[in-house]
């Protein structure tokens, strides 16, 4: 791929260029992970020292009880890795009825029956037992110092910690964790979290055991019974981070691979063998017609995506009948280039959120993703060991007969998913590893991004810094302030109900992306980092 490096969008960054590199959304996490490239270690310890270091740096979007993907290449082989949490065994639609009522539709979006078994730090484990170089614990000494020293609070994460305050700041443990003089720290002031220190002490020194049914377990277990909770040690002890075949649709030439559902990295796949039916690369770039046809597949795959997708045992239907061919033809007959449309699911049955990506030059590869899921996710902070909870038990539905019966909550399932690792080949060789985060900007994100590069040539850099489009129900978009103006003028006039953003954080992702350039020995790689966050795309 020759790109033009040409940046023709506001941007604070430049892509970087080297060997071995590590890129995060935030710049002391993508250090950590420098240091064990430094150390002999590869890109897999890269990738655990900076995950465990965005669990202090970053709490808004992720922290110890937070759940992970990752999609590896290992030098030879594509390996995918589904660490998402499973409902604790006390949770069953009656046990919320009992609790709530019968009118909600999926479980409350904070406090403790909102959680799920948390499964970031066994996807660490997982990952370093089978494709690590350096000791276990060794990843999570810069994570043990920078929470323990403290660092100074930088400008995007403070942003976010403020506005989520107001919302969570009587959960349980949230004001001792997160909140030390009272209020959320000011920019460039010291945060130390000493208990999360503590807690990734005891995870190194046990290899995760202590999370997983040891002394952090059993204190979730109490401080989840002081709070209504029903998460028991047992829950934890019975979790193991499950080994999957990413599933993968072409485009362009290119392979884009994802993980299975329960996650939602299939809505990018049906998106773009929609848009493959189209010639993009004749449209202008940032021109309405290529806008609306993205935004239009986009739709289509989100309509079958949340009909359909749920724990692969409970659907309904299968990956191979949502991404096969004349199915996806038949949904791209469907787009109207002249007005926006609301899509239902079709039929194919035949009869917050970090993400981060190290490489090195030996040519192993890691897409990595793990999230609170909402913010702080739970809003509940175990304040022994400093483990803030996800939410994704939110995720679960209430409705035997609801939108997506297959999602409806049970003992040990999993919920459906929004955090999606991607990566691209070509021939059967690694091209990329990427992603971007922001619930179901994610899809979107991977959407966007590559058909700027792979339709347009656009570099990666300026393919993450270019104005979004986010779809969010029926005929409603949000819009960057940056787009093109005669665009959003053009999308408008065709139907599309927008609302302009100014808060890209919010509403629009953010992503890292590293391109192997060649050889990685001789060549290396071309990083970005998205510039709607403090992140750092680093290497040497």
């Amino acid at each position: 791929m020759q790109f033009n490096f040409n940046n023709p969008y506001t941007t604070t960054r430049l892509p970087v260029f080297a060997r071995n590199v590590v890129s995060t959304s935030h710049p002391l996490a993508s250090q950590a992970g420098l240091r064990m490239l430094w150390r002999g270690g590869n890109a897999v310890d890269a990738a655990i020292a900076a995950a465990a270091a965005l669990t202090i740096t970053e709490p808004v979007s992720n922290g110890l009880g937070s759940d992970a993907f990752a999609i590896l290449w290992d030098g030879k082989k594509l390996h995918g890795l589904n660490a998402s949490g499973r409902a604790p065994q006390s949770w069953t639609p009656d046990y919320f009825q009992g609790k709530y009522g019968s009118g909600p539709s999926n479980p409350p979006k904070r406090g403790f029956d909102s959680v799920t078994v948390p499964g970031a730090v066994a996807s660490w484990v997982a990952l370093s037992e089978r494709f690590g170089k350096l000791p276990f614990a060794d990843l999570l000494e810069p994570a043990i110092e920078i929470a323990e020293r403290g660092y100074l609070l930088t400008t995007v994460v403070q942003q976010k910690w403020a506005a989520a305050t107001p919302e969570l700041q009587a959960l349980p443990g949230f004001a001792q964790a997160f909140l030390p003089w009272g209020r959320a720290p000011e920019v460039g002031e010291l945060f130390q979290f000493q208990a999360a220190a503590r807690g990734l002490r005891a995870i190194a020194h046990t290899r995760g055991q202590a999370l997983y049914g040891g002394e952090i377990a059993q204190a979730i277990e109490k401080f989840s019974a002081q709070h209504g909770g029903s998460l028991k040690a047992s829950d934890f002890a019975a979790y193991q981070p499950q080994w999957v075949q990413p599933i993968a649709k072409n485009y362009r030439g290119y392979t884009v691979h994802e993980i299975p559902p329960n996650g939602q990295g299939i809505a990018a796949l049906i998106a773009l063998g929609i848009l493959d039916r189209f010639d993009l690369s004749a449209l202008a770039v940032d021109g309405v017609d290529s806008q609306h046809l993205q935004i239009e597949a986009m739709k289509l795959a989100f309509a079958d995506v949340y009909r359909y997708v749920a724990e692969p045992e409970s659907m309904d239907v299968t990956t191979e009948q949502l991404l096969d061919d004349s199915y996806l033809a038949a949904r791209a007959r469907l787009i109207d280039m002249k007005r926006a449309q609301d899509f239902g699911a079709g039929n194919p049955v035949k009869g917050g959120t970090i993400y981060l990506s190290a490489a090195d030059e030996n040519g192993m590869m890691v897409s990595f993703i793990q999230s609170n899921y909402m913010g702080f996710g739970s809003g509940c902070v175990e304040p022994n060991f400093g483990v803030s909870l996800q939410n994704r038990g939110h995720g679960f539905s209430l409705e035997p007969k609801g939108l997506n019966p297959a999602n409806l909550v049970a003992p040990g399932k999993r919920p459906f998913h929004t955090i999606i690792p991607a990566f691209l080949t070509q021939n059967g060789q690694p091209v990329m590893s990427f992603g971007v985060m922001g619930a179901n900007m994610q899809p979107q994100g991977h959407l966007q991004t590559l058909v700027r590069m792979l339709d347009y040539r656009q570099n990666p850099q300026a393919a993450c810094d270019a104005p979004r489009w986010r779809y969010n129900m029926g005929l409603e978009i949000n819009v960057e302030a940056g787009m093109d103006r005669t665009s959003v003028q053009g999308l408008a006039e065709r139907g599309h109900r927008m609302e302009v953003i100014n808060d890209s954080y919010q509403d629009f992702g953010s992503g890292q992306f590293i391109w192997r350039a060649g050889d990685p020995k001789v060549h290396g790689y071309v990083v970005a980092s998205d510039s709607r966050r403090d992140g750092l795309a680093a290497g040497f």
